[in-house]
Formats: C-alpha cells, sequence, structure tokens
C-alpha cells in the first residue's frame, strides 16, 4: 500500500461504541426581560434537569458519513437534525482534532417527548458533543465545549452542565447553583400538541413589548438581575425551602401559550388541583410549553397525582411521567 494512502486511513476507534443517557430539563422561573441587539430576547431562566432521558449510542465509522437512526417519526434524521449539526460543528470548529476520525451512527431512542418544552432535542446534541470528546480523544475543556453548545442552540449549554442552573442572555450564559433541590416532577404533555418556540417568543413580544426594560449595554449582569423577581427563587433555592421553591414558580410564555392552548390551560388547573390536595408544591408549564409539571416532595406523592390525573384524563394522547430531580445533565452508561 503506498505511504500517503496509508497515511490518510483513519486510526483505529479506541472506544468501538458509548451509549449516554440525555436528561430533559424543566424551567423553574423563565422571566422574559427585553429585546437584544441581535434580535432574541434577554432572559433570566432557572433550569432543573429531570430524570427523564433519551437513550445516545454512537458508533464510529471509518468513513465520513453521518448517520441518525430514531425510534420516534417526528424527529429528523438528516441533516436538520441539532445531534447531526453538533457533528458538523465539531468537525468545522476543530479539523486538526477530528479530520481522520471518520464519521459516526447515531441512534437516539427517544423517551423525551417532542416538542415538548423539555430541551429533547437540545439535550441530544448535549450528548454527541460529549461522547464525540471521548470517542475521538479531542480532550476539549469544560469551557470548550461550552462555548462550542452555544452556537448550536440556547439550551444547550444547560443540558451539557446539568443540575440546577441559571441562565442568562439568550439562555447560553449558565452558572449553575450549588443546591440541586431533591424533588420529583409530575410531567403531562399531550402527544398530539406541540408549540413552536420561536412563535411563543414572537408572540409574546406582540402582546407585551411595552413592558420589557430598556437593555443598556453598559448595565451589568447584576445590576440586571437586580431589577428582576428572580431573586426570590435563588434565595429559595439556595436555602433548600421546598415550600417556597413551588410558591415562586414563573413563566412569563404561560401568557401567551395556555389562552392559545386551552386544552392545556385546563390541564394545568387540573394538576394543580390535584397536586395541591396530595401536597403538591406547585404547578407550572415548562418552556414554552406545553409540557406541564406538579413538584412533589415524595415519588410516593407524585405516583399518586399521575394516578389520580390518569383516572381523570384517560385520554391515550396525554403521557405522564414522574421524574426526580437530578444532578447531571450528560451521563455515560458505565457511569
Amino acid at each position: 500500500i503506498p505511504a500517503g494512502r496509508a497515511k490518510s486511513r483513519p486510526p483505529p476507534h479506541k472506544y468501538p461504541m458509548l451509549t449516554l443517557f440525555a436528561n430533559a430539563k424543566i424551567n423553574l422561573y423563565l422571566e422574559i426581560i427585553g429585546s437584544r441587539p441581535d434580535g432574541y430576547h434577554e432572559l433570566v431562566m432557572v433550569m432543573q434537569s429531570v430524570g427523564l432521558y433519551d437513550v445516545i449510542t454512537l458508533v464510529p465509522v471509518n468513513g465520513p458519513a453521518i448517520t441518525i437512526n430514531c425510534n420516534h417519526p417526528q424527529v429528523p434524521t438528516d441533516h436538520t437534525n441539532l445531534a447531526y449539526k453538533a457533528v458538523t460543528l465539531l468537525q468545522k470548529r476543530f479539523p486538526n482534532r477530528t479530520n481522520r476520525q471518520g464519521g459516526v451512527d447515531i441512534t437516539i431512542d427517544k423517551k423525551i417527548p417532542v416538542g415538548a418544552g423539555l430541551a429533547g432535542g437540545s439535550s441530544n446534541a448535549a450528548a454527541v458533543l460529549f461522547g464525540l470528546d471521548i470517542l475521538w480523544e479531542m480532550g476539549l475543556t469544560r469551557m470548550e465545549l461550552q462555548e462550542v453548545s452555544a452556537e448550536l442552540g440556547a439550551y444547550i449549554p444547560f443540558c451539557l452542565a446539568g443540575g440546577c442552573a441559571i441562565a442568562t442572555g439568550r439562555g447560553e450564559e449558565v452558572d449553575v447553583l450549588p443546591h440541586n433541590p431533591k424533588l420529583f416532577a409530575v410531567l403531562a404533555k399531550y402527544d398530539s400538541i406541540s408549540v413552536s418556540t420561536p412563535w411563543a417568543y414572537k408572540t409574546y413580544r406582540q402582546q407585551f413589548a411595552h413592558t420589557y426594560l430598556p437593555l443598556d449595554d453598559k448595565a451589568s449582569l447584576e445590576e440586571r438581575r437586580a431589577r428582576l423577581h428572580s431573586g426570590e427563587m435563588l434565595k429559595a433555592i439556595g436555602s433548600e425551602d421546598v415550600a417556597a421553591i413551588g410558591a415562586n414558580l414563573h413563566n412569563d410564555l404561560e401568557k401567551v401559550v395556555l389562552p392559545a392552548h386551552p386544552k392545556v390551560e385546563q390541564l394545568r388547573g387540573l394538576m394543580t388541583q390535584i397536586a395541591t390536595v396530595n401536597g403538591g408544591l406547585g404547578t407550572m408549564m415548562s418552556g414554552s410549553g406545553p409540557t406541564v409539571f406538579s413538584l412533589m416532595e415524595t415519588v410516593e406523592q407524585a405516583e399518586r397525582v399521575k394516578k389520580e390525573v390518569r383516572s381523570q384524563i384517560p385520554d391515550s394522547d396525554l403521557q405522564l411521567h414522574v421524574a426526580p430531580f437530578t444532578s447531571h445533565g450528560i451521563v455515560t452508561k458505565t457511569r
């Protein structure tokens, strides 16, 4: 074999495959501050990883192909999938570390509901970034992974970090909080209802732009936070006051999503009633929806709420899950 051709071959792969668990997230707090110069919204969010996860399997291949397989018909398996974009972004940003690695076969076992406000697609992309750093032995620092992930989507940096965190900017500036509440979430989502995140934010701007704070480029992040209402939620998490966490749940996007989806609004009302009777701490919609969640202190309470909601709404279109809060966003199978 000619020497030049031998050198062009990809090296043997150290790992034949890697399996990762990509956890969903819920928003404990979402406040829209104003419009940014780049056209996005300035946000303050408190996000929490929960133990409802997709299983991502990565298998390196010697050819250049990037293939995606998924068990959910609504998930694209072409270049529009965030997981696919995660691969090509790594190849573009770090050619010296990836150009001899070949391609990858990605299998997504989908358990997180699609179009649910739970960051399912973002968590998949985060898992691919995390996993390929291991498979391809790239040696990326945490900061490098975070910077790359922010190019793909605002929620991906949080999905990489996991746990409980405050996210600012478009959502890509993530500060992990030292305390992780030990709670359980009952998640409810109608399979046939999805909400477009761009639509939700666009509609909110149309209806509530008059309430936006003026964003001064010279204003520090700390000064902005001082004018916001998120302080009570952060205080509650810091003191591990679960009652206060439930009392300070907040999501500005409920103002536009719930009126547009009466079925989701009714679900929220029913879950509030049932959870309250069973010792619930609070009920709210996550992100741009339409998933509704109730916070409970014990798994027994959570299972009881899930059972009662199912008895009230026997519709098979309604998905129900009980998920514990977790301190990790992405977990390798061997962990």
